[in-house]
This record gives C-alpha cells, structure tokens and sequence, in this order.
C-alpha cells in the first residue's frame, strides 16, 4: 500500500497530461466516499463495454471503448432504463491501442441528447453497467474535489461538521503527545543548527511529508483558478461560502482561503535572514523515517526533520501579491502570485542555480529530485514580469530557452518538475508588455499544445491526452521531456 501510494505521488512514469491536470486540480477530481466499516466488499465483473460510469452530459460527446478482438464494425445500441433502443449505430474499429495494450472499438453516440438514468449500453451481446445522462452531474464536482486540500491539511482539526464523520481528525503535527510537531523542526543533521516552525501546509499524497516545489505549483493552480474565473466573470463560483473549509463566511473567496493556508507554509519554509542560503526555500519537512500505514498524523510519533534548502524550491513557491499595497493578503483579491519572498528569493535562487536535491534523501519521504531548473527559472520570471512590469524579469523570461522552446508544454503537459508551461500560460493570459509579435507566438504555442491534446484523444481508444506510453507504472529514467508525476495536494 505504501509503495503504491508512493508511486502515485512521485513516480517517474505515472503521469497526468495537463489537460487532467487542470480538471483535477481546478475544476477537481471527484473525492469518493469510504464504504461503512462493516460494509461487505463486492468485487465488480468488468464488462467489455466500458463507459463514463458517472454519466455524460445531454450536449457533450459520448464515447464508449469495447474491447475486442473483432476486426469488423460491431452494432451498438443504447437501452433505456426499461429496456427500449433509444439509438443504435455501428462501432469504428480501432485494432491495437498503444497506451492500454488492448484490442478496441469505439462506439459513439453523442447524437443523442436526451436525459434520464439507467441506460445501457449493449455491443455485441455484452452490456455496460448502468449509467445516466443529465445536465447536473458535475454540479458538485469543485466543491467535492476542492475538500481533498481541506482533508490534507496539517496543523487543524478536521471536523466532522465540515467533512463527515469518517474523515474527521484531531490536528496533526502540534506537539501534541505522542505527535513530536512541527513547530519547532531541527534540521538534518548538517544542514543547519537551528529549528523553524513549519506548521500547517498541506500533507502530501501518500505520506505525512509537506513538500516545497509540489506545494507550489498546487497553490498556483488554485490562485490561478480564481484568476481565470475572475477574468471570466465568473469568480462567484469560487467565491466565500462556496467550500467546505472552516474559513467561510470571512468575506474571502474560499479557495483564496485554501491556498492561504499552503501559502503561510511556503514561506515558513524560508531560511531565515543572517543564516546559510537565506532567502532560499528548504525542500521539504517530513519524517526521520517513513511513517507506518495507516498513522493518523496526530498519532504519528516519529521525528520530523528540514531538508536541504534547493534552487527548485526556491524557484516554485508562490506567495500572494495584493492588490493595494498594505493590505494583508488573506483579506485581498489576489493579482499575481510571486516567488516566494518576491524579488530577494529569486536573487537568492539566482546565487545558487544548481543547489538540487539529491535523488538519494529518500529516508522517510519522497526525494523530488530535480536537476533541471530553467523551467521553474522561466515560470518565477514570468510571474514576476506580469506581476511587476520590470525590464529585467522582461528580459529573464525573453532570454530563457524555454521561451521559445517547442518542447515547453512536452507530451505530459506539466507538473511539479516541468514548469515551463506554467511561465506561458502566465504571459498568454496576463496583460503584460511583451511586444505584440512574441505575444502571438506565445499564445500560439497554447492553443496549438491545446490541439496536440485533442489530437492525441481523438486518435486514442480511451479518448485519454496522453503519449502511448501515458499509462505506465513502471520506474523508467526521466528525460528532458518527460518529468510530469501524479499530481497530490503536493503536485
């Protein structure tokens, strides 16, 4: 269980594109409720008809895969919850799919746009299980997904009146016996001889360990999220009161709100002024020594320990910018989010360019090695150049290889070690000075990675926006162009 958990959190090969990404992290992923404790497990025959077993919606595509060994098109038809053919069609044959390794048809029958529940989809004498098609089955999809931040919060009680019963907890990582806390975390040992209160953040997916570069670029997606919806109009779908979070009704947008809580971490993750690499970010905090599963991280007894300040760190937080300058944040619309300690990090991360992490600090939590940091150099430049409008940042981000780069969105999108993308998307939808030329460009490369995307699921079985290889688990080594990982509270 903890090797699978781990994997998912910072395995090399298991890898979201970014269109998953955005939905998982923006829009979210759906958050499932546990089964009773007494609940008796029902394995689920898998049927060769597979479908979105959430739904679809009346005016969306509706695709399904059947797997088959079958060379010619096979009939469909789509059955009511009473049993009557409500449309049929034929099935396209696809052959070998690269990226499942299966033999597959595809059947589609977005032409039909009517709404109820029950139907089923019927191929070849096989069945899909049950499914509806309704214009509200996403209605709670943000609000559902958005709780997973709340649910991993370190450092706060998670109530029962705010997430259920079943997911409710003490505070985690307060001192609180037998929790050793962390509000006073020593160093390891070397690194420096001093303790820092790193409370709160969020913890990561698969372990009790907060993480600098995937805490950052989660934070980002969710300040960006609120951007976007305000640059859209539409910023009162993420507005106060809209989340399950114990700050509601403070007159702040709940997912500000959220991204406040990992922010105030990031920047207890900077290394005090007068010390060794001030300014910079230490890597991460997290266990002596991995934590048993199930602990719950009140009950977790082990030794916290800082990690090695690192240049990726540094690069990838993000911290609020307000509005009107002497404002507090938590109280302000955010404009752009800065590296974190602005300007004087991103000095501090220019003095020290190649301090990596090393692959090898993988005692008690994940090592998030990343020895290529021009990317996450190119993402700080244009967040401070959109921010500030000053001609040096303007002049990092032109100069940056990354800024012209094909390989800038890769095949996996991004992630928390690919983070050129995130400097585009920036400059793409942030007015900024950039000269109308190379402002074209830039936002050509974001439609044209969007097309790539829509390409690449038109041209697959299961209609998913990754490379044939999309779908692996097994530990490969990473390349320039492949250094996406599963995204976590952390990702």
């Amino acid at each position: 269980m903890r090797a699978s958990l781990r994997s998912m959190g910072r395995g090399r090969s298991s890898r979201l594109p970014a269109s998953l990404l955005t939905a998982a992290l923006l829009l979210g992923g759906m958050t499932i409720a546990p089964a009773a404790a007494d609940a008796p497990t029902t394995a689920v025959a898998t049927t060769a008809v597979r479908v979105n077993q959430v739904g679809y919606l009346p005016d969306g595509p509706k695709r399904a895969t059947v797997v088959t060994t079958a060379a010619q098109a096979l009939t469909w038809q789509l059955r009511s919850a009473s049993g009557t053919v409500v449309a049929s069609g034929s099935t396209v044959p696809r052959g070998a799919d690269a990226p499942s390794g299966q033999s597959v048809q595809v059947a589609d029958f977005s032409s039909y746009r009517s709404t109820g529940s029950g139907y089923v989809l019927t191929v070849d004498g096989g069945d899909s299980v049950p499914f509806d098609i309704r214009a509200d089955l996403y209605d709670t999809l943000r609000s559902d997904s958005m709780a997973f931040f709340h649910h991993q919060r370190s450092g706060i009680a998670i109530d029962a009146s705010l997430v259920g019963a079943a997911y409710a907890r003490p505070a985690g990582h307060l001192g609180v016996a037998p929790n050793r806390g962390d509000t006073s975390v020593p160093c390891q040992a070397g690194v420096c001889d001093y303790a820092q209160d790193v409370r709160g953040g969020w913890y990561d997916a698969g372990d009790q360990g907060k993480y600098v570069v995937n805490g950052g670029i989660s934070t980002w997606l969710l300040v960006d999220s609120f951007e976007w919806a305000k640059r859209a109009g539409e910023d009162a779908a993420l507005g106060d009161s809209t989340l399950r979070v114990p700050e509601r009704g403070n007159g702040v947008p709940d997912v500000l709100d959220e991204a406040r809580w990992e922010l105030d971490f990031l920047l207890r993750m900077q290394v005090p002024e007068g010390e060794p690499y001030a300014g910079m970010a230490f890597h991460k905090v997290h266990d002596a020594a991995w934590t048993g599963m199930p602990t719950r991280p009140d009950q977790d007894a082990q030794p916290r320990e800082l990690h090695r300040p690192s240049t990726a760190a540094t690069s990838t937080s993000r911290r609020p910018r307000p509005v009107r300058p002497g404002l507090p944040p938590v109280r302000l619309r955010l404009r752009r989010p800065l590296p974190l300690g602005g300007p004087p990090a991103w000095s501090a991360a220019q003095a020290q360019p190649a301090l990596f992490a090393p692959a090898s600090d993988s005692t008690g939590g994940g090592a998030y090695e990343d020895a290529r940091v021009t990317d996450e150099f190119y993402w700080a430049a244009a967040e401070l150049y959109a921010t500030t409008g000053e001609s040096a940042y303007r002049d990092a981000v032109t100069s940056s290889s990354w800024h012209t780069s094909a390989d800038a969105f890769g095949p996996y999108g991004f992630g928390w070690a690919d983070t050129a993308a995130l400097g585009r998307l920036t400059l793409a939808t942030v007015p900024n000075g950039l000269p109308a030329t190379d402002l074209a460009r830039v936002r050509a490369s974001v439609v044209s990675a969007a097309d790539g995307h829509l390409s690449r699921m038109a041209a697959q079985g299961y209609a998913v926006p990754a490379p044939a290889d999309g779908y692996s688990g097994a530990p490969t080594a990473r390349s320039p162009t492949t250094r996406s990982s599963w995204p976590s509270p952390g990702s």
